[in-house]
This record gives C-alpha cells, structure tokens and sequence, in this order.
C-alpha cells in the first residue's frame, strides 16, 4: 500500500526552535506592550488602534495554530511541548492586552457607534465592536483577568492538555505481536466483524477505566473553574456565555433542541432497523458504526483526492480547485500513528494565508467523507481570510456550515456512481453520522447540562460521571440500543474544553443548518454557488441570525430546522423499506 503523506509545515516556520518562530514570538510580546502604550494615550487614533490589535491576533493565532498542529502529530515531542508552552506565555501578554483593548472601546463607546454606523470609516466593524463592547460588560477587573490567565495554564489549559496525551497514547496488548492504542481500538469500531468489534470496545473500557481517575480529575478540574469563572464574570451559567460565544439567543437553541427531540423516535427507528440489517437482537455501542450491506468501498489516498475534487467542482469549479491544490501543496496530514491523537480538524495560519487539515484516514467512504469535512472548514477559511482578523473570526455554530455542506456534496456524488447495494451501504453511512450529529450531540448536551448543574455540590467521582453519560445516552438512544457507552465523557476532547462549554450543538446546527443551505442550492439555480460564499464571507462579521437572513432563513422557526431534518428523514425511510439479505 502507498505510503501515506504527512503535511508540510515549512511554509508557515522552518520548524519550532527556528528563528522566525522565535522572532514572531518576539513580535506579539513587544506590539502588544507597545498598544497597551498607545491605548493610554487621548490622541491616538480608534482605526488604528484596532488595526494593530488585530496585528497582534493574527501574530498569536499563527504561532498557537503551528504549534498545536505539531503537538497533536507528536503528542509526547518535548520540543513540541516547549513550544506550546512557550505559545501560552506569549498569550499571557496578548491576553492582558484584550481586556485593556475592551476597556478601552468603553471608554469610546460614543465614538465607535458614529465611527460604525451607516457611512462611517469603521461601518464593516459595526457587529464585531458592538460584541466586544458586550464582552466587556463580562469582564472581570485587569488584574483578575490576569490571574484568571496565568492560572489556566497550569490549571484548565494542562488538564486539556492531559485528556489529549492520554486520550492519544494509552493502550494495551492485542495479541502477542501488536499494542493498540485507545485510538485505535475505537477506529475498530466500523470492523464488519462483530467480534472485532466487541473485543476493541471491551479492550477499550478496560482502558478508561484503568485511567479513569484522572481523567474523572482532569473534567472536574475544567467544569469547576469554568462555573467559577462565568459566574465571576456575570454570566448566569456556562450555558449562557455559550450562547454569547456561539452568537445566536435561547429562542434559536431552543428551537434546534426541540428539533432534535422530536426527531428521537425517527432514529430510534433507524438504530432497530440497522440491527435487522446486521442480524442482531438489538444494537450494542460498538455496532454504531458497523458497516451495512456490501462492503463500503475502498478508496486509496489519491482516488480519495480525485473523488472530492470532481464532487466539489460539480458545485463550483473555484471550490474544486482549492480542494486539489490542499492534496498537491500538502496541506493534509492523513496518517494515524503513535502519539497522534484521533479524529480530524482543520487550522487555519492567517498570516500565511493557508489551512492545514490532520485527518486519520482509513480508506474508506467514511475517510473521505471525513476529508471532504475538513477541506469544507479550510475552504470556509479562505473566503473569510482575506478579511482582517476581527470581521473573519466567526462562531461555533457556524463553523460548520461549510464542512457538512461539503459532506453532502460528496455523499451525492457517490451515490450517483453508486449500484444498488453501494447505495443501501452509502445511506446507512450517511443516516449513522446524522445519528452522531443529532442523538448522540443530544445525548452530551444533557450529559453537560447535568454536570454543570451538579458540579457545584462538590467533585463528581468517575462512576457518578459513567452514569450521567448513560443515562444521557438513553434518554436519546433508548432502545435503539441494548448497550450504552458510559466512559464517552473520558474519550472526548471536547468537554476539557474551559473556552467553550457546550462544544456539542454547534453541530447539530451546522448539520441542519447545511441540509437547509442545500435544498435552497437545487432550486437556485446558477447563482447559489455565490450567495453561498456570500453568505460563508459573511460569517464572521454578525450574529448567526443575521448571516441566515441573507438567504430569507429565520433560525428561530422550528419549521427551518424540520427542513433539514426532513432530508434525514427521506433517507431513513429508504433504509427502512430496503429488503433484509
């Protein structure tokens, strides 16, 4: 088999230890003290002053993206390590000038509304200054600010950091010539043999529950600071400064949550469906993502590379264009190894201008799938790039707008190509991720509700946090399955997250939110290809409802959400009405 390429860093550092790293890292330190200066003088000037802040984001945001996508190649690399490291204390700096930066705005809110109303040198600033100038209202005193700073980098920031190496490299024997590590024995999972299966799912449990107390530590350690923190800075709970941070009110939440609730007897049909199709009583955990009907196809890296690009073309020639030249300039590191961490993401350099995808790629359907996930993000990245850094920077929610979107396109091209038992295989491989991205996003928001509302009583012991999660799971799974998945808080990233609580229904949304974006696109015609890099160019700079407006979508209408929901729906039935082999 053709070995597999790692990406190409080269073009944003020479490497960690390099001087232009090193310089950069230089640079952020002494603009941002040299603005924390000018933000005190009376004369200096409201445009240039943020110009040069947004200098400054940019200089960080460059040198955490480079040296984070290091890391999670090599999560044990000691140079890595010390670079990261070295990233945190350059953000210490940056960090205090942000809260001095929106103080300062509050002592110019009269200025920014003229400056920033119709007509004004700083109108395309309107929502960015206006969201700052409401984060002010939550920002704790400087000097707490600080603290708060400084004490996340060995507190929150390591317990992350802790949940990512031992996620990525904990493992155990599986026969007398080969160790896997928890990654892979969860890659095990879509093994068209059940024993397999079974066996890596009770390998794995073993595994979390041998290291179950750390990592039982490490989520207290990250939800108690984080409900310390939020109340300190006036939010009324972590839920709250989510929905802040993802730029959207409660009507718009409750609107997709509602959704998704009355969409659980629609999967449940599904998951007691699939277990007809595998043979099976009833499904297990680990059978989620068991494959069904003839065997997916395979795909080799570079049949994976031409099936994207074409898929993508037939959309728009630019978006397939973009997508090959991230194959050829190696912005794609595809290969699962020891040390690497699971799953996939995409980061953006914005002084480099490039993106940069770590993917696991198993040569399957799903592996591409997942590849054309993280080129929709990196495509997504280029159309806000050229903006500067305060109007591109864009939510949760709507970072995944052009990842599932991207997604669907190529799920439609394969099904195009496909025969009739490629089809039943293709659709049950899209009705299973949608199951992800609905019940089980379901099942880890009730599961961080709960938490959150638990923690304040005192530390939760693993076993406490192992039955949160499985009741979540069967409050959503119920009987689609007969075996639930109690360590899911240890084995995913996502909840030692301290910056963003709820990293769970962004999904969902963007899940429906591209669904919707798609049905528009077939009756469009021509133009939809524009008004949709429109609409992605406009992400960054207002609030979500605003950005949907631009394509007539009230988020806040459950009957837009049900649209979405209504092509997973069309597909489930399909899976329903195939005949048993």
């Amino acid at each position: 088999m053709k070995t597999l390429p790692t990406w190409d860093l080269t073009p944003i550092y020479p490497g960690c230890d390099s001087k232009e790293f090193l310089s950069d890292l230089r640079i952020v330190v002494a603009e941002s003290k040299a603005l924390e200066e000018s933000l005190g003088t009376d004369s200096s000037d409201l445009k240039a002053n943020i110009e040069r802040y947004e200098l400054v984001l940019d200089y960080l945001e460059n040198l955490n993206a480079y040296s984070s996508a290091c890391l999670t190649t090599d999560t044990s690399n000691p140079l890595f390590l010390k670079a990261v490291s070295q990233v945190e204390e350059a953000s210490l700096v940056v960090q205090h000038l942000e809260v001095l930066f929106l103080n300062y705005l509050a002592t110019r809110k009269e200025e920014v509304a003229k400056r920033t109303s119709q007509g004004g040198d700083l109108a395309e600033y309107r929502f960015p200054l206006h969201e700052l100038l409401q984060e002010q209202k939550h920002q704790m005193a400087p000097e707490l600010e600080a603290l708060a700073s400084d004490l996340a980098r060995s507190g929150t920031d390591a317990f992350s950091r802790l949940q990512e190496s031992m996620g990525s490299s904990i493992h155990t024997e599986w026969d007398e010539k080969t160790d896997k590590t928890v990654v892979q024995l969860r890659s095990d999972a879509t093994n068209a043999d059940r024993n397999v299966r079974r066996r890596a799912f009770e390998k794995e449990l073993a595994l979390w529950k041998a290291y179950e107390v750390p990592f039982a530590a490490a989520l207290n350690g990250v939800k108690g600071t984080t409900l310390t923190l939020d109340k300190m800075r006036g939010f009324t709970s972590p839920l709250d400064r989510s929905l802040f941070e993802s730029r959207i009110d409660r009507p718009i939440l409750d609107a997709l949550i509602s959704t998704l609730e009355q969409s659980i007897p629609l999967f449940r049909k599904y998951l007691k469906r699939k277990a007809e199709l595998l043979g099976l009583p009833g499904l297990s955990f680990y059978d989620l993502f068991a494959p069904v009907g003839k065997e997916g196809s395979h795909f080799s890296y570079d049949e994976a590379h031409a099936f994207i690009v074409k898929q993508f073309s037939t959309f728009s020639e630019e978006m397939g264009a973009f997508a090959d030249h991230a194959f050829k300039a190696r912005w794609i590191d595809p290969e699962s190894r020891n040390g690497k961490v699971g799953g996939a993401y995409d980061t953006v350099f914005p002084l480099a201008r490039q993106s940069r995808i770590l993917s696991n790629f198993d040569y399957t359907y799903s592996g591409v799938s997942t590849l054309a996930h993280e080129l929709g993000h990196a495509w997504h990245d280029s159309v806000v790039l050229p903006k500067s850094n305060l109007k591109r920077t864009y939510p949760m929610t709507l970072a995944e707008t052009a990842s599932i979107f991207s997604e669907f396109l190529v799920f439609q091209g394969a099904l195009a190509e496909s025969s009739s038992e490629q089809r039943l295989a293709l659709v049950e491989q899209f009705v299973q991720d949608a199951t992800q991205v609905c019940i089980d996003i379901l099942s880890r928001f009730y599961f961080e509700s709960e938490v959150f509302a638990r923690r304040p009583e005192g530390e939760l012991s693993a076993s406490e946090l192992c039955s949160i999660m499985e009741e979540a799971q069967k409050r959503t799974y119920g009987d689609g399955l007969v075996e639930y998945h109690p360590y899911m808080w240890a084995a995913k990233g996502h909840y030692y997250s301290s910056d963003f609580s709820f990293y769970n229904y962004p999904y969902a949304f963007g899940q429906l939110f591209a669904l919707g974006l798609y049905e528009k696109s077939r009756h469009a015609g021509s133009s939809f290809p524009d008004q949709y890099k429109t609409l992605l160019a406009a992400t960054g700079s207002f609030s979500a409802r605003e950005v949907a407006s631009l394509v007539d979508i009230d988020l806040a209408d459950p009957g837009f959400w049900q649209q979405g929901m209504a092509v997973i729906a069309t597909y489930i039935e399909e899976l329903c009405d195939a005949p048993l082999h």
